[in-house]
C-alpha cells in the first residue's frame, strides 16, 4: 500500500534555490516527533503521523546547503521512520483483512 504524498503540504512548496529554511523544518520535524511519542503511548502511533515526519526527514537531508553531519542524521532517521511507516502499513493491512474475514464470518447465515 502506497503513501499518498500531500504536495499541499509546506515542506514541499519551499523554492528550488536559495529559499529553504533548514532550522525551520528541523524545528518542525523535531515538533512532529515528539507528537508522535506522545500519542505513541495512548495509541501505539499515528501511521499519518509517521509518514509525515518521514517526509520531512528527507527533504531535511536533500537540501544543499546542510551541514554534513545533519545531512546523514537526517537520512538515517528518514530510512529508520520510512521502515516504522511501512510496519505499521503492513500491521494495518493485515488487521483490515482479519476484520474483514471475522464480518463475513458474523454475517453468514448459521447453518445446523
Amino acid at each position: 500500500m502506497a503513501i499518498h504524498i500531500d504536495r499541499t503540504d509546506p515542506i514541499f512548496q519551499t523554492p528550488a534555490q536559495g529559499g529553504h529554511q533548514p532550522e525551520l523544518m528541523l524545528s518542525a520535524v523535531l515538533h512532529l516527533m515528539s507528537h508522535y511519542t506522545a500519542s505513541n503511548d495512548a495509541d501505539g502511533g499515528c501511521i499519518k503521523l509517521a509518514a509525515v515526519i518521514e517526509r520531512h526527514l528527507k527533504a531535511l537531508a536533500s537540501l544543499p546547503d546542510l551541514a554534513p553531519v545533519l545531512s546523514a542524521t537526517c537520512q538515517q532517521l528518514h530510512e529508520q521512520w520510512a521502515a516504522v511507516v511501512e510496519r505499521n502499513l503492513q500491521q494495518q493491512e493485515k488487521t483490515n483483512f482479519l476484520g474483514r474475514i471475522m464480518a463475513r464470518a458474523r454475517s453468514a447465515p448459521a447453518t445446523a
